[in-house]
């Protein structure tokens, strides 16, 4: 059998998505890319959404947001996701791959009862965008994958 799981094909969306987070974080954000890079890791410190071991520069943060750049580590894209949902501009995800990376940085960020509660947490604006790929999120992080 050649089908891939569910939830298989659910990561596969976010692993190509987490990119698009920070691109969204570099066209958004105020500032060149170096000093977006500090915020990024600073509040990934802050927030204690990770702990970043050194501050990315500019350069690297530009990587991180092509597909096919280097592998971007958790910390970064879950703290765009914090910075983004903030903004007033609004922001959203500009495909299902991204909007799959949103809902899986959303429900790591933060802890939640349930997924009702994940979804009311969430911005009005986002609560439609991210619905389908909340509920695969919320799927993957309770481990209910089909045998």
């Amino acid at each position: 059998m050649n089908e891939t799981m569910p939830q298989d094909g659910f990561y596969a969306k976010v692993r190509r998505g987490l990119p698009a987070l920070v691109a969204q974080w570099l066209t958004l954000g105020q500032g060149d890319a170096d000093r977006l890079a500090l915020l990024l890791a600073e509040t990934a410190r802050v927030t204690r959404i990770g702990r970043p071991e050194q501050t990315p520069d500019g350069e690297t943060l530009v990587d991180w947001s092509h597909p096919d750049g280097e592998e971007l580590p958790l910390w970064a894209a879950r703290t765009a996701t914090f910075l983004l949902v903030q903004m007033p501009a609004r922001p959203l995800p500009a495909s299902d791959d991204e909007a799959c990376a949103w809902a899986y940085c959303w429900l790591r960020n933060r802890d939640f009862e349930d997924l009702a509660a994940a979804e009311q947490a969430l911005p009005g604006h986002l609560r439609e965008p991210l619905a389908a790929a909340l509920t695969a999120a919320w799927t993957d992080l309770k481990g209910l994958r089909l045998v």
